[in-house]
């Protein structure tokens, strides 16, 4: 077994951790990046890169179904080649893996190790046959799927979302154990694909973050896309049916040819040995960390999603960013700065930042809230896409954003425009008073902000 001693020991190759160990090496410490699978983590092997082109080529079939609507004519019914479809993914994934492994390979003072780390002392890991050990250690690992128990020791086949990747055949009948984010875009996409899906929830309804409001919208278009739900269904136990699986919900089966298990992630830390370097996980399991990414072990920082401070890749990239400028720049950023924003990559979008309306009537503030209905901009009516709606609530004291949502075509891109008003944190006049081009979505935040109301 070969020691090596290292200046920093980046773990995991996720949305911080290249660009921590890049940043790192560039100051001139020789660091180590630790990998055990595919480069990029999450994000680029089953998360946003192959979904997202997934949901890119269901909209164009969708298009392409709607054609008429626009005065196009096609000829013959429009057909799904899967196996172009997967390819056009694969191709889009090893592009992006392709250009991690570049840019080590283009950086000095950086070593690729290839195999799973594990804590042996506070500044020691071991991977396979080496022993690495260093000052600074920083923990990128990610998370993984949530499977319950009883799923988990039926013995029969089911899928999460990174083994649904691997599928060569699309599903005839997918059934969906979980209503969040990752599985309402799936069933659109597996439905725009041709696919007959039944989405099961077991509390009262989609979404359960959001407004009311703005999950029946993500509903009803889902439904519309010929998406079934069984919402306030108990799912009890899962059985073989000849090729496929019977899921028992609420007392009847219900049959179908796959399952697809999204109802959550959990960190993934089993590996690490954590109790061997003494750092500790709050009681979901995630690495507790301080508001600079510090884990209470001095030397030990813990970022992305195996912290529980965020799970996204943007605010994984984030985290990123707020460690170097500590450790590098001497510029005391914090956790506690960014305004919490995400989206739900369905078509249309769901965009939020900051409160929804139910966490600001308890915030205890006076609360204007703008709302226009999507139906109102042009671009959506040009367009043919209509659902849903614009939002913006404000304090009637401070007169500074304290949350957004917006429903609709370009919504994940139009609500930057208020995300970046509240960041600054200008007040919401900053942007009703400001001209935008015509015509787009943006140009209606305005207009929203314009007619401000108190919220009841």
């Amino acid at each position: 077994m070969t020691t090596s001693s290292l200046d920093a020991i980046v773990i995991g190759t996720g949305q911080a951790g290249p660009a921590l160990a890049v940043r790192l090496a560039g100051h001139g410490w020789r660091t180590a990046l630790v990998e055990r699978g595919e480069f990029g983590g999450t994000c680029v092997n089953n998360g946003c890169t192959p979904t997202k082109t997934l949901v890119a080529s269901a909209r164009a079939a969708w298009v392409a179904r709607h054609a008429a609507d626009f005065g196009v004519t096609i000829p013959g019914p429009v057909g799904i080649d899967y196996a172009a479809v997967r390819a056009r993914m694969h191709k889009v994934v090893q592009a992006s893996r392709d250009g991690l492994g570049s840019w080590f390979d283009g950086t000095r003072n950086l070593s690729v190790v290839h195999g799973e780390a594990r804590f042996i002392a506070p500044d020691t890991v071991q991977v396979g046959q080496r022993t690495l050990q260093a000052p600074r250690i920083f923990l990128n690992t990610g998370a993984r799927p949530v499977v319950p128990d009883w799923i988990a020791a039926s013995g029969v086949p089911f899928l999460t979302s990174e083994s649904l990747m691997a599928l060569e055949e699309l599903p005839l009948r997918l059934v969906i154990l979980g209503a969040g984010y990752i599985a309402l875009e799936y069933a659109q996409v597996y439905a725009r694909f041709g696919c007959d899906v039944t989405v099961i929830e077991h509390g009262p309804r989609l979404l359960p973050r959001e407004d009311d409001e703005a999950a029946q919208v993500i509903r009803s278009v889902l439904e519309r896309d010929g998406v079934r739900f069984l919402v306030g269904a108990d799912a009890t136990a899962l059985e073989r049916d000849g090729a496929g699986i019977a899921l028992t919900v609420d007392g009847r089966r219900l049959v179908g040819s796959h399952l697809l298990v999204a109802i959550g992630r959990q960190p993934d830390t089993a590996a690490l040995d954590l109790a061997r370097a003494g750092v500790t996980r709050d009681a979901r399991g995630f690495v507790r960390v301080d508001d600079q990414l510090r884990t209470d072990v001095p030397g030990i920082w813990a970022l992305g999603d195996v912290n529980g401070r965020g799970a996204f890749t943007h605010t994984s990239y984030n985290d990123f960013e707020i460690v170097a400028a500590n450790l590098l720049d001497d510029d005391p950023r914090r956790l506690a700065d960014r305004v919490p924003c995400y989206a739900l990559f369905t078509d249309p979008p769901l965009a939020r930042i900051g409160m929804a309306r139910a966490e600001a009537k308890a915030s205890g503030r006076r609360v204007l809230v703008g709302h226009l209905p999507m139906a109102r901009v042009g671009r959506a009516r040009e367009r043919g896409e209509t659902e849903g709606y614009l939002e913006a609530l404000v304090d009637a004291d401070s007169q500074r954003l304290l949350g957004a949502t917006l429903v609709g075509i370009e919504a994940d891109e139009a609500i930057h425009c208020l995300l970046d008003v509240m960041a600054a944190g200008l007040p919401y006049t900053a942007i009703a008073r400001t001209m935008h081009i015509h015509p787009t979505v943006s140009e209606l935040i305005p207009t929203m902000l314009q007619s401000l109301e108190p919220l009841e």
